[in-house]
């Protein structure tokens, strides 16, 4: 029990800190004129967003295909 509320306060903790970063950010580009920056700023937090799906789906695909060929050689014997 005691794991499950520090995982739940650490969360929360990650999560107000992002929130203030995005405010920070939001701010900053707000403030400017040049759009170029803003649409640069916009295409990293891309980036930075896809790669994790894209491991876990990775990470997802290789976790599916071993079950699948050991429950096929369980089925052949």
């Amino acid at each position: 029990m005691k794991r499950k509320i520090v995982l739940l306060l650490f969360s929360f903790l990650f999560f107000v800190r992002s929130n203030a970063q995005c405010a920070m950010c939001r701010a900053v580009l707000e403030s400017g004129e040049d759009q170029s920056a803003a649409e640069g700023i916009n295409d990293g937090i891309m980036f930075l967003m896809a790669i994790p799906y894209i491991l876990v789906a990775t990470i997802a695909f290789f976790i599916y295909r071993k079950y699948r060929n050991s429950s096929n050689i369980e089925n052949t014997d």
